[in-house]
């Protein structure tokens, strides 16, 4: 067995791992084994093999190896010894040494891989995925999937110092919604009748509170049914957290511990300062409520400065502006460009003004219909500089926010999910967001969150001004997850289904079995869920949560590598009482808002 410094038992295939060889080690019989990096002849008789491992790279001398090929699997035993002057390799944690006096023995042989593995070289994701075990290979997969082992080991350690057991729930569940379509499986015993595979362990692990665990958590696989893209796939990861007798504060308080010990596993550097706001907050300043503040560029607010003006286009319930620092030299192609984004993100236009002079002033083609009042409070509230560029958007507070949040992202963002980690808990959302088709409300987060009690008397007359018990976490701009306080009275819990347009039997049919365990004594209690694809793909500064999973699916939900999925045959399908009807793609669902039910 080998240990933790590279060095193995007389008894393994290997002595040492290939990238942990060094100076010291000079004069020492080794063997190591690992993939042909590369071949180079040197004369008719001798080459040099690098030989690759997930530790790195060594440079072995080898006599008449012109059998051997790029990614044959080999091991090498020789002898440790200094390179000669003027050859080390500096590139190379490995560079001052070579193996010499090599015997090869070639475990297995490999056929030319279908692309390079050099890091320098492009190769198109489709190709990637199809060879998914050689792609695995790279620098870059190495280490991305051992960050990731990395993030989940830190995790578990600090959740397990903070008093948290973890308990695995079902993979096969009953069927419940939580906001986005579910995979289903028939069962072979029952036909007709289905499992659901868990969105979350959302309601599993309320239970164990009634069961009086406390304190639970588990890194758990979920599964949504939905459109993938690049921070979605239809199997991901999350830290599931639940605790009992606790509040917000201490529940924000668990995830921000565990969240800080794995960043500074993963980068040597413990995060601090995470930032705290409202959701309407949020909103207001950033125009979203995943905001990115690793950049400034806030949204100001305009409608006092513009609430008696006799511009049309600008008299409006919310008037917003961004401002881009250096903005004003874009050409005027690039600003017709932006008011016709704006008008794609559903606004009804968009007013650009460049700044210049000391003091500053603004050109526009609408500053004539603007008083020199306006112009100034204009100035003033965006605190606007010479050289900048003005972005105006009036509307419903909600879509002028929106809209300016979205111009604020595609104008600033940094160009990388890397670097500096900026986390944000987001607080204070509303229980309900928009309707369904009956007209019902539905719920923000999920139909488990609890109202504040102050807030309760407007449920049946102003439900949309309900706040919920609820938070999410965002990390430079990605939401990482959400979680709230749970309601724990059946009672109250009928109530919200009640408000939500689920009838009593419905409820009853598809919820029963906790509201049943609700009357055998259910401690106040809530939790939160963390997506661990993102955030790992964050730490390895990627912008596609596909670069940090080993097995990912396409954007089309396809597995190239399997040729997934594929259909069953008669007699499968007979077993499980199941018949294939053709029909018409079904139109998809909105997406949710929430990563996970938390």
């Amino acid at each position: 067995m080998t240990g933790v410094d590279g060095a193995s038992g007389e008894s393994g295939m290997r002595t040492h791992y290939c990238g942990v060889l060094r100076a010291a080690d000079a004069g020492s019989r080794v063997s190591v084994c690992g993939w042909v990096a590369r071949r180079r002849e040197h004369g008719e008789h001798l080459a040099f093999l690098d030989v690759r491992d997930h530790t790195g790279i060594v440079q072995c001398v080898v006599e008449r190896a012109h059998e051997i090929r790029p990614e044959y699997v080999v091991r090498v035993t020789g002898t440790v010894r200094i390179r000669p002057d003027g050859t080390a390799n500096q590139q190379l944690a490995t560079g001052e040494i070579e193996i010499g006096d090599c015997d090869v023995e070639t475990l297995a042989t490999c056929e030319p891989v279908p692309f390079s593995l050099d890091e320098r070289a492009e190769t198109e994701e489709p190709l990637r995925l199809r060879y998914r075990y050689v792609d695995m290979r790279t620098e870059r997969m190495q280490a991305n999937l051992r960050l990731r082992a990395v993030v989940n080991s830190a995790i578990r350690r600090s959740m397990e110092r903070q008093g948290f057991v973890e308990i695995e729930t079902p993979l096969l569940w009953t069927p419940t919604p939580e906001g986005a379509r579910e995979f289903v499986v028939p069962s072979r015993l029952q036909h007709g009748r289905f499992y659901a595979l868990p969105q979350s362990p959302q309601i599993a692990k309320q239970l164990t509170m009634i069961g009086g665990f406390d304190r639970y958590y588990q890194i758990a696989r979920c599964l949504r049914d939905e459109d993938l893209r690049a921070d979605r796939q239809f199997e991901f990861t999350q830290l599931d957290v639940e605790a009992s007798f606790v509040g917000q504060d201490e529940i924000l308080g668990f995830v921000t511990e565990a969240m800080v010990d794995a960043a500074d596993a993963a980068t040597g550097v413990r995060p601090g300062g995470f930032a705290r706001m409202t959701w309407a907050e949020a909103l207001d300043s950033y125009g979203t409520d995943k905001p990115d503040l690793r950049f400034g560029m806030e949204l100001a607010d305009l409608t006092a400065v513009l609430a008696g003006t006799g511009f049309n286009a600008l008299h409006a319930p919310t008037v917003k502006a961004i401002v881009l620092a250096g903005g004003a030299s874009l050409p005027r192609a690039r600003l017709d460009g932006l008011v016709e984004r704006a008008k794609a993100l559903g606004a009804k236009g968009l007013v650009w003004m460049r700044a210049a002079g000391d003091p500053v002033t603004l050109d526009s083609p609408v500053t004539k219909f603007l008083s020199e009042a306006e112009l100034t409070g204009i100035v003033r509230a965006a605190r606007v500089a010479a050289g900048d560029l003005v972005l105006i958007v009036a509307d419903e507070h909600r879509r002028a926010c929106e809209v300016l949040g979205q111009l604020r992202l595609d104008l600033g963002r940094p160009p990388s999910v890397g670097g500096a980690l900026r986390f944000c808990w987001l607080v204070d959302f509303p229980l309900f967001d928009g309707t369904d088709e009956e007209g019902n409300p539905q719920a923000a987060h999920h139909p488990f969150t609890m109202p504040y009690p102050e807030d309760l008397e407007r449920l049946d007359t102003d439900p949309f001004s309900v706040r919920a018990q609820s938070y999410d976490l965002v990390l430079n701009g990605w939401e990482l997850g959400s979680g709230s306080i749970r309601i724990h009275r059946p009672e109250l819990q009928r109530r919200i289904f009640a408000a939500l347009g689920i009838s009593e039997a419905d409820a009853e049919s598809r919820f029963g079995f906790l509201l049943d365990a609700y009357r055998y004594g259910g401690p106040p209690h809530g939790g939160f869920a963390v997506g661990l694809d993102r955030f790992v793909a964050i730490l390895a500064g990627e912008e596609n949560i596909r670069e940090v999973i080993a097995f990912p699916k396409t954007q089309s939900g396809s597995d190239p590598m399997t040729g997934g999925p594929l259909p069953l045959d008669p007699k499968r399908l007979a077993e499980l009482g199941v018949r294939v009807v053709e029909t018409a793609p079904a139109v998809p669902p909105p997406p949710p808002r929430s990563t996970g039910a938390g």
